[in-house]
């Protein structure tokens, strides 16, 4: 992913109003982060439990979701797998985010969802720039760029969901 800036991220948001994304928290590390290693930047409100954000590019321009997910702690025995990524969490590693789908749909309430992990380190975790708990990625016959694709993918298809 090429490097974003705050007005790129603002007005990159595809489900909720201007003024919504205009007051949205933005992560204060923008210049460390890791673009070259990134298919989506993804954080958590800090302010707001159970909020997050995506913005990815899709089809050439830049696309911003907010998700939101139950804040209601697993137990640790308890594990669950990351639709994105396919890395493994114990706890509330991984979160059913819902995203409000866009337009009249959305405005109506329908939302679609899907399973991430909660810090939303997807990009990381495939590239072993971040290790999860051991056990949570399985060995894989696939080349670090297929699973990264895959990644792409399974996000691209959680995107074309919201505009259904």
């Amino acid at each position: 992913m090429k490097a974003v800036n705050e007005q790129d991220i603002r007005t990159s948001f595809v489900n909720c109003s201007k003024g919504e994304a205009k007051r949205l928290p933005l992560p204060r590390d923008l210049e460390e982060q890791p673009w070259d290693d990134l298919d989506f930047l993804g954080w958590r409100d800090l302010s707001a439990p159970g909020r997050s954000y995506i913005v990815t590019e899709r089809g050439g321009e830049l696309i911003g979701v907010t998700l939101r997910f139950p804040s209601q702690q697993r137990g640790f025995l308890h594990r669950s797998m990351c639709s994105l990524c396919l890395t493994t969490h114990p706890g509330s590693g991984v979160s059913l985010m819902t995203a409000r789908k866009t337009g009249a749909a959305g405005r109506e309430g329908n939302s679609v969802g899907l399973y991430i992990c909660t810090d939303l380190a997807c990009s990381l975790y495939v590239r072993g720039r971040k290790i999860a708990a051991p056990g949570a990625r399985f060995k894989e016959s696939l080349t670090v760029t297929e699973q990264v694709e895959r990644t792409r993918s399974n996000l691209d298809a959680f995107l074309g969901k919201l505009f259904d």
